[in-house]
């Protein structure tokens, strides 16, 4: 083949295709360690460039909560290793935004040999995974013509465009979907996340916002810090937050990490670890209380000025008496037991003496902070520790001051404006992002009590899905069986568009399957979620091989099928909408570089003279400012989900229900061990689970405690099954005692492989997790599992 030959708009040149396939072979199986040791060499400040190497400014646009500064060095149109920030700066209020493992094997997954090359569409059974190549223009015409029948046959509640956060950037693909579908008619949208459903659903019943956390340089100012299922060291919470925490330790702070896990935050970081049992925290929370209640250590002051529902002397009128908080607390509230440290431990396994200490600790070392992760809110009532940790907040009264945090869902109280591609959708119809099955299934019947937002009722069941890098559809989500057998049904969805990296367990069930380009092929903008001042630039490293096409390409062409291609690009080039976000972005933040600084600088940072503090006006000027809440004051009892009427689900003051699947469940008798899936340091979800570098770094293996293997005669390394009747896997196990007895752990996001007997041979473990939304969220409560395990 000559350097010129099959020369199309998507096709290599001899010279790139031989440069990229070296890459390929350095990366598709175990690595020599001379090249290994290259590709992770240190950074310093100087470090030198190769010759004829050019280091390009980017970063990773994957769902993880940090955003890093990565250096792509590239030599003959090939990334040859990664580098990340080795910017010296003179102060410690801002740290380099230097890249984990994650980022410095983005190398390996770029030119990973199973990388998707060309658009195919399926010709097997929905699901098998068996596909033929076909052209972009009959993977374009076929996609637009389904969008035009169904559209046309059901209306735009049949169209889902699904969750999907593989792509976070602000011009990924789903963006430009969202555009298309809203220019078109409209789409049935989503709301809420997988990770923090019911967080942000029951955050703003107290406070009437998600905006409850102090920004970090504040932690600084706090004696004491409870990590309630946070461990910012592995499932990054904006890069460098481990730091702020390690600088409020050397302040003075004690550190508590509530967990069933020995974490790595709480390895590195904690005084003290206090094992809990997974979907109990609310019982702990309680107790808690009533050792404050009890031995008059709470802020009664507090809760008298600024807080509704406390006690039955400051209850909205028209409840009936013992509605409270503290009459619940103190078993005067209709179920006549009193929340004490004994009724906590036989639930949570969280000693008594230690349950005192803590509430002594925490109600006396103010200022302090209960930050709450959010693991402990995917479960089956997740929605209650979120109420709780608020509660103990205000009783502390650690709302509004400096070194405090108001607890619930702690995103940051001060936030920048950042532009956004204009997108708007006619169709008013939203659904719960976990609810998409029942939407499948029984759309038509599903109203506001289903947890339909925006129409009376869904006009239709879902029948087309556009699923743009996401893993959701099927590795994510929960009961992998049941959901692999609903989306196999043709009857019921009739089209599934998947754009993806790899042949994942999602995109298997794709009826065309598009390949996407890679981070490091395409330009973008993004931000950290949750935590962090700062904006980062996303050069462009390589030109993006094979047929790999960017979202904004195809969906441009899309477009012009679907007769709106004006109206869809306003004649804009991918630059272009670039320029338009960072003109946005310096309208509303005067001092933002131009575009052409900003793509130099790579990164932007927002800089303050003092930490922002969650509530502070509210607290310091109260006839002034008011919380956004019905009342205007801080509701630990809610009017609103009084009214709901379902005090057995969703009460009005925070109370711990047991999980339908918990340590107090009768089906523990068959099946004796809660599973839960922790983030694990070699993931992002389930990116990264193809890279072989990150397997050696961390093995997919079930962890469990010593005394739970040594009842079943495990060993470690042996292969064993992890059960229920929802399905199998079998892995390794790992036996360590930074599990708490009882808890077995499979980390969540490895990909759903099942063999010919639906054995998942991977280590999947939405296998065995239950589909079942929580009550007021409708969120996802994967934490809520009971297995058995067994040697295989």
């Amino acid at each position: 083949m000559s350097e010129k030959e099959n020369q199309g708009p998507f096709s290599l040149t001899r010279r790139r295709f031989l440069a990229w396939s070296a890459a390929v072979a350095g990366s598709s199986s175990l690595l020599h360690w001379a090249e290994a040791a290259n590709s992770f060499e240190p950074v310093t400040a100087g470090a030198t460039v190769q010759r004829n190497e050019k280091v390009v400014l980017t970063s990773g646009s994957h769902n993880c909560g940090g955003r890093c500064q990565i250096k792509a060095h590239v030599k003959d149109g090939v990334i040859v290793r990664i580098t990340t920030d080795d910017k010296i700066t003179d102060s410690e209020a801002v740290p380099q935004l230097r890249g984990c493992l994650r980022c410095r094997s983005y190398r390996n997954r770029l030119y990973h040999t199973d990388r998707l090359k060309y658009p195919m569409k399926r010709v097997g059974k929905r699901g098998e995974g068996k596909f033929v190549r076909i052209t972009w223009e009959e993977a374009i015409t076929t996609i637009a013509d389904h969008t035009r029948r169904i559209m046309a046959q059901y209306g735009p509640e049949a169209i889902f465009l699904h969750y999907a956060s593989g792509i976070a950037g602000k011009v990924a693909e789903r963006v430009w979907m969202g555009r298309l579908l809203g220019l078109y008619g409209g789409y049935l949208s989503y709301y809420g996340t997988y990770s923090t459903a019911c967080t942000q659903a029951a955050t703003p019943y107290t406070y009437g916002t998600v905006a409850t956390g102090n920004s970090r340089e504040d932690w600084v100012n706090s004696k004491l810090i409870i990590l309630l299922g946070f461990n910012p060291a592995e499932t990054v919470h904006g890069t460098n937050t481990p730091y702020y925490l390690k600088l409020a330790k050397e302040a003075g702070a004690k550190i508590v990490v509530i967990d069933p896990i020995y974490s790595s935050t709480a390895i590195a970081l904690a005084d003290e670890w206090i094992p809990i049992k997974p979907t109990t925290d609310n019982a702990l929370l309680d107790a808690m209380a009533y050792v404050m209640i009890t031995e008059n250590l709470h802020d009664q002051a507090f809760l008298n000025k600024y807080c509704l529902g406390f006690d039955e002397e400051h209850m909205p009128p028209g409840i009936p008496a013992g509605q409270s908080y503290k009459s619940h607390v103190l078993g005067q509230g209709g179920d006549d037991t009193a929340k004490t440290p004994e009724w906590a431990e036989a639930i949570t396994g969280v000693p008594r003496d230690t349950i005192i200490r803590l509430a002594r600790e925490y109600a006396q070392l103010r200022p302090g902070a209960l930050i709450q992760g959010y693991g402990p809110q995917r479960h089956a009532y997740g929605e209650q520790v979120v109420r709780g940790g608020t509660v103990l907040a205000a009783m502390t009264g650690n709302v509004g001051v400096k070194g405090g945090w108001a607890s619930g869902t702690g995103y940051k109280a001060r936030d920048q404006v950042v532009g956004s591609i204009p997108s708007q959708n006619p169709c008013k119809a939203s659904i719960s992002c976990f609810i998409w099955p029942d939407a499948i299934q029984r759309g038509k019947e599903m109203g506001a009590a289903d947890g339909v937002r925006g129409v009376p009722k869904l006009s239709s069941n879902i029948k087309m899905i556009y699923n743009l890098a996401g893993n959701c559809l099927i590795n994510q989500h929960s009961d992998c069986n049941g959901t692999a057998k609903l989306l196999a049904d043709e009857s019921l969805v009739e089209c599934i568009v998947v754009s993806e990296h790899f042949m994942t367990a999602s995109a298997k069930f794709a009826d065309i399957l598009l390949p996407s380009d890679n981070y490091m092929e395409r330009d973008d903008i993004v931000s950290p979620w949750g935590w962090g001042d700062y904006l980062l630039y996303m050069n462009k490293a390589v030109d993006t091989v094979f047929e790999c096409r960017n979202g904004y390409d195809w969906i441009s062409e899309l477009a012009e099928q679907l007769g709106i291609k004006e109206k869809f690009t306003e004649g804009k080039s991918k630059e272009d909408w670039l320029r338009y976000l960072v003109d946005k972005t310096r309208q509303a933040n005067p001092g933002f570089p131009t575009w052409e600084e900003f793509k130099e600088q790579g990164v932007y940072r927002w800089k303050y003279d003092k930490p922002s503090i969650a509530f502070q006006k509210q607290i310091e000027e109260p006839d002034k400012y008011k919380f956004s809440t019905p009342s205007g004051k801080i509701e630990i009892f809610s009017p609103r989900l009084w009214a709901m009427n379902k005090p057995e689900l969703i009460p009005a003051v925070p109370k711990y229900i047991p999980a339908w699947e918990g340590p107090q469940a009768p089906l523990a008798r068959q099946y004796p061990l809660q599973c839960i899936g922790h983030h694990y340091k070699r993931r992002v979800h389930s990116t990264f689970d193809n890279v072989p570098w990150l397997e050696e770094a961390s093995a997919q293996e079930v962890w469990m405690n010593p005394a739970d293997a040594a009842e079943r005669g495990l060993k470690a390394g042996d292969k064993v099954k992890v059960f229920n009747d929802r399905g199998v896997m079998v892995i390794p196990v790992k036996i360590t005692s930074r599990i708490m007895p009882g808890v077995v752990s499979v980390p969540q996001g490895a990909w759903w492989t099942p063999d010919e007997n639906g054995i998942d041979r991977r280590g999947c473990t939405n296998t065995i997790t239950k589909y079942h939304p929580t009550p007021l969220a409708f969120g996802n409560p994967q934490h809520t599992n009971l297995v058995q395990i067994a040697k295989n």
